[in-house]
């Protein structure tokens, strides 16, 4: 149910969506380049794993098998990154 309603405003806004989650996976990385150690670990992977999640949507309703896949591989590569900066897996 959701998905029917999301799906054609996805569509309708497929270029600026994906836009947005490459450059929120940019800025992500970068502030971890720019703040090293001092970086909010938990804050970078919520929006490397968030900009994950958009970019796959996309990749799946363009149908594009090769960027659903790269793009979920980092929704569990963020989820794990997630669990670590949390502290709750060591």
């Amino acid at each position: 149910m959701f998905s029917t309603l999301i799906n054609p405003f996805i569509l309708q806004n497929l270029i600026t969506l994906e836009m947005t989650g490459v450059l929120m996976r940019i800025g992500s990385f970068s502030l971890v380049r720019w703040l090293g150690p001092q970086s909010p670990f938990i804050l970078v992977w919520i929006v490397n794993t968030s900009d994950a999640v958009l970019l796959t949507w996309c990749a799946v309703l363009k149908r594009d098998s090769a960027y659903t896949l790269l793009n979920a591989f980092w929704i569990f590569i963020g989820a794990v990154g997630i669990v670590r900066a949390a502290g709750w897996l060591h």
